[in-house]
């Protein structure tokens, strides 16, 4: 299982790591806000388009040469910057990192669900969690310090080795799992499986955490700038939501492989803590941004590993790639729609106001999933 833990960290530090460094070290590359968005939608812009799809290819000839493949891609295309060292090469080093993320993420994660039994579920994908939120957390802080000693070209140096040696790891370590025999499946046949409740209740809890936690990582320090806090308050701000949601997403694994947490009671708990954490970040000051952040990182540490194991254990064996392809691609569309959301608020209204937005649904979603039942592992 480490080497799919390290996948997990390497797409989660390669986003992040690069994201958080473009705008003041991308010599020539980056000449305005609007190039700089460009360049930060081109990784997430792949990884949408091409999660399905390499989720679906993982489950025609296997998740282990796709997650192989995804990784020596992921080396290559960071090895291409730092060769080339020109701004064209940039955008093209970073839509080739996002397309192999694209590769190698629902890859493991349809390996994590194949390696261990349902009743172990909840544990591999906290873990699993739990080092995707290292590799969130330490790609801006390691990721700032590569690029001050040795520039853009260290960081995606490092990248590039990284990349290597996880692949190299995966081949020696990764046993071979042959793709599963499966029935014919139509396009109507995907759309009723991908229309299940089952299915749509765990990718939108998914969604609403990931929407969350990106508005958390990128507006609560604008908030504690805007109350006169300094960069360490700010910066503390995302430690302790990275790290309260890295934390109890290992816990809320084991409580639900050991039966003391339900999917449906943990989902909705998680949404719950989500939207209050939200509320919080309304507050002025320094108490109201840390409490936020802590809230919103055990919120969407309690969603995260009950979502992708319900989702595993929901799932035919041999349509894990395509569910977690699709799944993923949910989870993206959160990690754009909440800023995008919230950003349009704030510039209409006051950044209080776009907090109160999002929280509104993700608090009407934890009402529904206390409410409404709905057949999943471990619910009553």
């Amino acid at each position: 299982m480490w080497p799919l833990y390290a996948a997990g960290f390497t797409t989660a530090f390669g986003a992040h790591g690069i994201a958080a460094n473009l705008g003041g070290h991308a010599r020539g590359a980056v000449t305005s806000l609007l190039v700089l968005g460009g360049l930060l939608a081109l990784y997430d812009g792949a990884e949408v388009i091409l999660k399905p799809v390499f989720g679906t290819l993982a489950d025609r000839i296997g998740a282990r040469p796709v997650l192989l493949g995804g990784l020596v891609a992921f080396a290559a295309a960071s090895a291409l910057y730092v060769v080339a060292d020109s701004p064209g090469w940039l955008w093209a080093a970073r839509l080739g990192q996002g397309a192999a993320a694209s590769a190698f993420s629902p890859s493991a994660s349809a390996l994590v669900a194949r390696l261990n039994p349902a009743t172990g579920h909840g544990r591999a994908f906290g873990s699993y969690g739990f080092y995707k939120s290292i590799g969130y957390t330490l790609g801006p802080l390691l990721g700032g310090v590569l690029v001050w000693a040795g520039g853009l070209r260290l960081l995606f140096a490092v990248l590039a080795v990284l990349g290597a040696a996880v692949a190299v790891w995966a081949a020696l370590a990764v046993p071979v799992v042959p793709p599963l025999p499966k029935a014919r499946q139509t396009v109507l046949d995907l759309a009723r499986r991908l229309a299940d409740p089952a299915f749509l209740a765990s990718t939108s809890a998914l969604a609403a955490a990931t929407a969350a936690l990106s508005v958390g990582v990128g507006f609560l320090p604008v908030s504690g700038r805007a109350a006169g806090l300094g960069t360490v308050a700010t910066g503390a701000a995302v430690s302790v939501l990275a790290g309260c949601a890295a934390v109890v997403q290992q816990r809320a694994g084991r409580a639900l492989d050991d039966g003391r947490l339900t999917t449906r009671s943990g989902l909705a708990a998680g949404l719950l803590v989500t939207a209050v954490g939200l509320a919080c970040a309304m507050l002025p000051g320094l108490t109201g941004i840390l409490t936020g952040a802590a809230l919103i990182g055990i919120g969407t540490g309690l969603i995260t590993p009950l979502g992708f194991a319900a989702l595993a254990s929901s799932t035919p064996r041999e349509r894990l790639g395509q569910t977690m392809g699709a799944a993923e691609l949910g989870r993206e569309l959160g990690d754009a729609g909440g800023p995008l959301l919230v950003a349009a608020v704030a510039s209409l209204a006051t950044l209080t106001y776009g907090f109160a937005v999002l929280a509104i649904p993700i608090g009407a979603g934890a009402v529904l999933a206390f409410t409404f039942r709905r057949p999943a592992r471990g619910a009553p």
